[in-house]
């Protein structure tokens, strides 16, 4: 009982909306702007960046509200869908822009962050490929792409040629098995 009315608040909240009502998405956004500023940051991990990003996702959920499709879920997995993609999106763009600042010597390649003028670290330097070289050869390959290639989960699925359930199994497994291997 309790879960219809929420359904029905959604949906009457969704029709204020599609007709443009500031106040219904002044509300929209103070419920849910914490967390998906939650997620944004968690992604691109800078606090000034995730503001910025925030205020462009409300902007594309105001402009793009006619694309949410109640019958493929609730309007707040599509939010969080819409912020999650933006912060990635971001985060390759500055991809795109970093590579102008890669610098090479005779061994090795270093990308230099402009914003803070510094050398971001090398995981070959401070031991984590070491770690994630003893893992099982299907689990290093993901924690390979996800995390050192920048691939997101599904990037990473197609990339394999596995079904996407499969390649989040084995990160989470992975995962569980470096935090096992940095305990010893």
């Amino acid at each position: 009982m309790k879960r219809q009315s929420s359904l029905v608040s959604e949906s009457a909240l969704l029709e204020k909306l599609v007709q443009r009502d500031q106040k219904a998405f002044q509300w929209l956004y103070d419920q849910y702007s914490p967390a998906l500023y939650g997620v944004v940051l968690r992604i691109v991990r800078e606090e000034e960046h995730a503001q910025d990003i925030l205020q462009d996702v409300f902007i594309k959920i105001w402009k793009n509200l006619d694309a949410y499709d109640a019958n493929k879920g609730r309007l707040f997995t599509w939010m969080l869908n819409v912020a999650r993609n933006t912060a990635i999106d971001s985060l390759r763009s500055n991809k795109t822009q970093l590579s102008n600042a890669i610098r090479t010597d005779e061994e090795n390649v270093h990308i230099v962050d402009q914003q803070h003028n510094t050398e971001q670290p090398n995981p070959d330097h401070i031991g984590i490929k070491e770690v994630v070289d003893k893992l099982r050869p299907e689990r290093k390959q993901l924690i390979d792409l996800v995390y050192f290639g920048g691939y997101t989960h599904e990037e990473a699925a197609e990339e394999l040629k596995l079904p996407l359930g499969t390649v989040k199994t084995r990160v989470r497994a992975a995962l569980q098995e470096l935090k096992e291997l940095f305990k010893l």
